[in-house]
């Protein structure tokens, strides 16, 4: 598995890329802009930018801004024609620009995405939030696509009424196995009440609870990427899954079960997943039983 560095603090990449375990960086336009005004004017956001690329080993997904299918193809090649001279940089599409409901706009990602990659461009397909999406994404010939795996896990949890900043933080991991049981332990108390299984199945109280606890079949941002893997595998596509909006260590441990070809996640969370507190504890236990013979050796 690939692991991407999500920020655009150069510090943040440079020390990542010292440790020797990343593989690329992704950005957007809030990320870059936020870093560049930490500089106060010491350096223009295209030299900032040039310099994220330049320092990157791998992939630099770079945003567009446009809502329509032309303003994202034309911005999305003028970031190419920039910036892939420094490195290897990926145009960033959202899957679908549309703003509100039925404007007309929501396969003009698609058609970006379409058009992009017929010219050689690679591209990154992102705020994907079910399977569906990403399965249209890699059909328009998405070199990647990004499913939001920490969004996904808000969403729900929202749903059910668990609040952020009071009940989580964005950071808390996704504990779907006491969501599971505390939705298992409310339908079993409506079921006293019901002697078939089509009134089970008819019951509105039953379909809500299950309905709250998921989205469309999708149990948490896990099986989120899991159920976009088995569909991109069962057909062979070329597309990889990046895993964004990763929230801590043990969200990216479970994407990885998975099998993804890609975790991306911010500077706090791949720091996460190096620490242990038995590990601590072993270093003092071993720095405290070297004899002094032993350490001679390193002074000769």
């Amino acid at each position: 598995m690939k692991i991407f560095i999500d920020t655009a603090e150069i510090e943040e990449i440079k020390t990542a890329i010292s440790w020797g375990v990343i593989d690329g960086v992704t950005t957007n336009p809030s990320l870059i802009k936020k870093a560049v005004d930490k500089k106060q004017g010491k350096v223009s956001m295209e030299n900032y930018i040039k310099e994220i690329v330049k320092v990157t080993p791998g992939p630099v997904s770079l945003e567009v801004l446009g809502g329509n299918a032309e303003k994202m193809i034309e911005e999305g090649k003028l970031l190419y024609r920039k910036f892939s001279q420094y490195g290897k940089v990926v145009i960033k599409i959202p899957v679908n620009p549309s703003i509100h409901e039925n404007d007309g706009l929501e396969f003009d990602g698609l058609k970006a995405v379409k058009q992009l990659s017929n010219e050689g461009i690679p591209v990154n397909v992102t705020l994907v939030m079910s399977p569906e999406q990403a399965l249209l994404a890699a059909k328009a010939g998405a070199t990647y696509v990004s499913p939001f795996a920490g969004r996904i896990d808000d969403y729900i949890r929202t749903k059910m009424g668990i609040k952020m900043g009071l009940d989580f933080k964005k950071e808390s991991y996704f504990d779907l196995n006491l969501i599971r049981m505390a939705t298992v332990e409310k339908i079993c108390n409506l079921l006293q009440g019901l002697n078939s299984i089509s009134e089970v199945y008819r019951n509105e109280h039953v379909r809500k609870i299950l309905d709250t606890g998921q989205d469309n079949g999708v149990w948490s941002g896990v099986d989120l990427v899991l159920k976009i893997l088995q569909i991109f595998r069962n057909y062979n596509f070329k597309t990889e899954v990046i895993a964004a909006s990763i929230r801590n260590a043990r969200q990216a441990r479970e994407v990885a079960e998975t099998g993804v070809h890609i975790v991306t996640m911010p500077f706090d969370a791949i720091k996460g997943m190096i620490m242990h507190i038995k590990t601590v504890e072993g270093m003092r236990n071993f720095t405290s039983d070297i004899v002094p013979q032993y350490r001679e050796l390193f002074s000769r």
